[in-house]
């Protein structure tokens, strides 16, 4: 071998350690809510956490099947998910749930056709998962335990606490990304989750003066409940609000107490770091100790870096 290329092939294998010690070293550079040290293809493949949630959450609501029946393939052999049911919902609203499961379907191939893709977390969305959820985010025993899926306010509620995770996530995500293709997939991406978010919280609102059965809680308590426990539990200051905002100050422009779409004060969107993420959708807090909708913990390097960390 010539004596420049053993040089260079003796310099690449020594170095290389170091590259992937690099790409998966993620979660020491950022403990708070800063942005990560992780590349493209990690990135894309944290977004399958939610996109598997959203799925399997809006299949089985409207259909009472997920993805082991709709598009088994993309599960990759994943456990089913617990609890997951057929929920009690008029017609039109049925309609809507059943075009949102099959987007997230769509949402799950496109990801694995771009990146590789990874099984199926583990997911709960047992009645007893949402029971602790809405316990945090009203301040009390909701008695009887609230069900997600006995009736169309409750499914709606509880949909409310799913896709603006991954809407926000999106919108934290797109300025870290460096290939032209990543970022064409992940707007993409957001502007179907985005639109979901907005179909959900606009029907939360059309019913924000309701009280939902059988509790004295307006819908509208509801989602300030939910949006309050997310900017808890994310620990990165407020970048969630309910449909209505208690002090028009608050509202667009300063001018209105409604709050469709959840935005700043320039009305645009809030974003969100993988690891406020985690510690949302886990219930905990804390980015290293699973629970709630991910009780093993999610998939790809970012989750499992934070895990190991």
């Amino acid at each position: 071998m010539p004596k420049r290329m053993a040089t260079i092939s003796q310099s690449f294998f020594f170095i290389l350690p170091f590259l992937l010690y690099s790409r998966l070293d993620i979660a020491s550079s950022a403990p708070g809510c800063g942005p990560l040290v992780a590349d493209d293809v990690d990135r894309i493949q944290f977004a399958l956490n939610l996109e598997f949630l959203e799925a399997e959450f809006f299949l089985h609501g409207a259909l009472g099947e997920g993805l082991d029946q709709v598009a088994p393939q993309l599960a990759r052999g994943g456990p089913p998910p617990i609890g997951a049911r057929k929920a009690n919902l008029d017609d039109f609203e049925r309609r809507i749930i059943e075009e949102f499961g099959y987007q997230e379907v769509g949402h799950l191939r496109a990801i694995t056709s771009a990146v590789e893709g990874l099984p199926r977390p583990p997911l709960d969305l047992s009645p007893q998962n949402f029971k602790k959820i809405f316990k945090q985010a009203i301040g009390q025993d909701l008695k009887p335990p609230m069900d997600p899926y006995s009736n169309t306010v409750n499914y709606l509620l509880a949909s409310y606490v799913i896709p603006y995770v991954g809407l926000v996530g999106y919108v934290g995500t797109i300025p870290s990304l460096t290939n032209s293709s990543s970022l064409s997939l992940v707007a993409s991406l957001l502007g179907v989750e985005s639109g979901q978010d907005a179909v959900i919280r606009a029907l939360l609102y059309k019913r924000e003066s309701e009280f939902v059965q059988p509790y004295n809680i307006t819908v509208a308590e509801f989602t300030r409940g939910i949006s309050n426990l997310r900017n808890q539990l994310g620990m990165s200051g407020v970048k969630d609000e309910g449909v209505i905002v208690v002090d028009p100050q608050s509202g667009a422009e300063n001018k209105t107490d409604s709050n469709i779409l959840s935005a700043d004060a320039n009305s645009l969107s809030y974003a969100r770091q993988p690891q406020e993420i985690l510690r949302i959708v886990y219930g905990t807090g804390n980015e290293s100790q699973p629970g709630g909708f991910l009780p093993k913990g999610g998939i790809g390097n970012i989750a499992q870096a934070y895990l190991n960390s």
